[in-house]
């Protein structure tokens, strides 16, 4: 393999984007993967990036109280305007996998690709970052609220994911600046 020092920061990108993906497709497309859980049994509302149990999928939402599926106090301009932030989402998981495939380019072929996919791997970095405490400030003043009312609200596993995503694309910046500055010639053998 020309580019084998790219390799780790190409694995790490690609963890990244795969638990990207799985954030972005939290309820309601997926019920299993959600941001914030509210509510016992049957009447438990998941929410995730495109809305929540029950809800189109959509940009930007409302939060719904489980037991009479009306809206709550929690409905103001400025929690709306953060749940349509969590399109953040897909942009980080976007740039993680185009940061994969210029590694996929680094590693089979020239430095070049290498050089690309750290940059882009960096960029991923910051929109997870970004996304990752503007989702955690939402929803734990979302989860507060709701307990305040005596609604029962924990996390989802959407942040964790997301977390470990950040960890994957902090360390895989790295790990491919790092390999930037590897061997690309191949050796050449003396006759």
């Amino acid at each position: 393999m020309p580019a084998s020092p790219a390799v780790p920061g190409l694995f790490l990108c690609f963890a990244a984007t795969v638990l990207l993906v799985f954030v972005c497709v939290s309820a309601p497309t997926w019920e299993k993967i959600s941001f914030l859980d509210v509510g016992t049994g049957s009447n438990t509302v998941h929410y995730g990036v495109f809305g929540f149990t029950g809800s189109g999928t959509h940009i930007g939402y409302e939060f719904v109280d489980p037991s009479s599926l009306g809206n709550t106090q929690l409905n103001t301009r400025i929690i709306h305007n953060l749940t349509k932030a969590l399109i953040l989402h897909p942009i980080a998981a976007g740039l993680a996998g185009l940061a994969t495939l210029f590694g996929l380019c680094g590693a089979g072929y020239h430095r070049a690709g290498t050089v690309i996919m750290t940059l882009l791997a960096a960029l991923a970095t910051i929109v997870t970052l970004v996304a990752w405490v503007l989702s955690m400030a939402l929803f734990g003043i979302a989860r507060n609220r709701f307990r305040d009312q005596n609604i029962p609200a924990q996390f989802g596993n959407a942040n964790w994911l997301e977390l470990g995503a950040l960890v994957a694309l902090l360390i895989g910046t790295c790990a491919s600046g790092c390999g930037v500055f590897g061997r690309y010639r191949r050796r050449r053998d003396a006759y």
